[in-house]
């Protein structure tokens, strides 16, 4: 399963989480570190850092094992693991309305995540505009 989505990423940030309303807050989690690493963590939630605080393209592949992917094509590759025991994920800008965010089913469990970040680089002078593009690949993780 693959989808694209578009996403606003206020505050150079979207989340991927499980759909219970109790996780989501990385307000902790955004260290100097992980804003460098463009990734922050936190139980059942992961921040995708961003180049833009603008609305940015998303795709989402669900696989049956990790993939393997060609370094050459990506600015940055991050991997994580994420938890979702509700069986959805939510996708969305950390200043959405979380209600109306998207909902992507899954089997519940532990997933392994790959997240593949192209043309960081490749944005209008006023850093509003560009070509930067984000790519989450996810698969059944064990233990």
């Amino acid at each position: 399963m693959t989808a694209t989505f578009a996403i606003f990423a206020d505050y150079h940030q979207f989340y991927i989480r499980d759909d219970d309303p109790s996780y989501g807050d990385l307000s902790d989690a955004w260290t100097p570190e992980s804003t460098d690493r463009l990734l922050a963590l936190a139980p059942h939630t992961i921040g995708v850092g961003t180049a833009r605080n603008m609305t940015v393209p998303v795709s989402m592949s669900i696989l049956a094992q990790r993939p393997t992917l060609d370094a050459a094509t990506f600015d940055r590759i991050n991997e994580a693991a994420i938890e979702i025991a509700t069986g959805r994920i939510v996708l969305a800008g950390c200043t959405d309305y979380v209600p109306d965010a998207p909902r992507i089913p899954c089997a519940p469990g532990r997933y392994g995540v790959l997240i593949g970040y192209r043309n960081l680089t490749r944005l209008s002078e006023d850093g509003l505009d560009g070509d930067d593009s984000y790519h989450l690949y996810l698969w059944p993780a064990n233990g």
